[in-house]
């Protein structure tokens, strides 16, 4: 072959700028990762990828990814990619160019500037479903488009990797962690880094700063929206949510029956004592829909409606009942194989009653609470 007829180097570069690093979600150009791309007289491309650290689980998906560009250039005959691992200053170079100059332990969530949508799913007791709701919720958005973090902060029920299809553990470059993504959602949980199937017997300080890691040490690049999966009550969790994102909106989980939406309002009312915003309510389990297209409601009913009446008037703003979920087994089903209901039976009467919901919260505008507006006095 001429050598006129060879791509070049830049034709090979420009291939790999389609490349993106599976866990920080940007182009392997332009986080430096590629070492040397060079190519013989025959078309045969022999390419060095960096990554970041040494044994890094995406190393595979790196390599199929990279060859596959590469072949794709006409005048390419052949593909060899070999890895190499980045030295501690270009690591340090990477986490500098991530947080684009930040403080180190800011949580990016936090600032007044930040155009990312925060939603805490609270609920006042256990078994509603709440962790359902939350990973349904983030894989129907993020099929919608939106760039979506989901924390798993139920400590000590943690769930949400298992319902999300998460298959590998974070990997962690010096102090900074990049979360694993599964189903175009970024998640991160303490499940991840415990032993097995161990229980997290910690107190309210450790979780304090479990919770600030989560949010301050992941890098989560630009977020449309992050969902925080939230302990069950109003307990050490919900209090410092409030406090490290004071703008997180809060969404209120109950079921239809009158006991457990007793206990619902609850959870919503912390938002009187920091003054967040409840932003509406969701009850799960509303019915089951029987064959003959009747209703059986074996909660019972008007759970949710009754726990958004009354945040409405203890709160003295509107909150929305924003949907019923009914009873699914393909709810149930998808939770247990990794494959939320939205992406494996969005027809479901489940699937629909989420995406409904989800649509809604995709759309809705950010609270001014903690925004600057940009407003300055008229001089004199």
């Amino acid at each position: 072959m001429s050598a006129a007829a060879l791509p070049s180097r830049d034709d090979l570069l420009t291939a790999l700028s389609t490349v993106n690093d599976p866990e920080i979600r940007k182009p392997i150009t332009e986080l430096g990762m590629v070492k040397s791309v060079d190519i013989d007289e025959a078309g045969h491309v022999a390419a060095t990828i960096y990554l970041t650290v040494s044994g890094c689980p995406m190393r595979d998906t790196i390599t199929k990814d990279s060859t596959a560009a590469l072949a794709k250039v006409p005048g390419v005959t052949g593909v060899d990619i070999s890895l190499d691992v980045m030295s501690d200053e270009q690591r340090a170079a990477l986490r500098q160019q991530l947080r684009g100059g930040a403080a180190e332990k800011e949580i990016p969530f936090a600032k007044p500037g930040s155009l990312t949508r925060v939603y805490a799913v609270a609920s006042g007791k256990g078994g509603v479903g709440k962790s359902s709701v939350t990973v349904n919720l983030a894989a129907s958005m993020a099929e919608q488009g939106l760039r979506v973090g989901v924390v798993d902060a139920d400590v000590y029920g943690f769930s949400v990797p298992r319902m999300l299809g998460v298959e590998h553990r974070p990997t962690q470059v010096d102090d900074m962690i990049l979360p694993p993504v599964a189903n175009d959602v970024k998640v991160i949980s303490i499940g991840m880094f415990v032993p097995g199937n161990q229980p997290v017997v910690w107190r309210g300080p450790m979780l304090h700063r479990a919770l600030q890691q989560f949010l301050a040490d992941v890098f989560w690049g630009d977020l449309d929206v992050l969902l925080l999966d939230l302990p069950p009550g109003t307990g050490d969790i919900a209090i410092s949510v409030a406090q490290l994102i004071p703008n997180a909106d809060i969404l209120v989980v109950t079921t239809p029956q009158q006991a457990a939406a007793e206990v619902a309002e609850r959870a919503g009312s912390i938002a009187l004592q920091t003054h967040q915003r409840v932003v509406g309510v969701i009850e799960n389990m509303s019915w089951l829909e029987l064959p003959d297209g009747t209703r059986q409601e074996i909660f019972g009913s008007g759970g949710g409606q009754a726990v958004a009446d009354s945040l409405s008037r203890s709160i003295g703003a509107p909150v929305e009942l924003l949907g019923q979920i009914p009873l699914d087994t393909r709810l149930r089903e998808g939770g247990d194989s990794g494959t939320p209901v939205v992406l494996g039976e969005p027809d479901s009467p489940a699937g629909v009653a989420l995406r409904g919901i989800a649509r809604g919260l995709a759309h809705r505008s950010r609270g001014l609470a903690g925004r600057s507006l940009g407003l300055t006095p008229a001089g004199r």
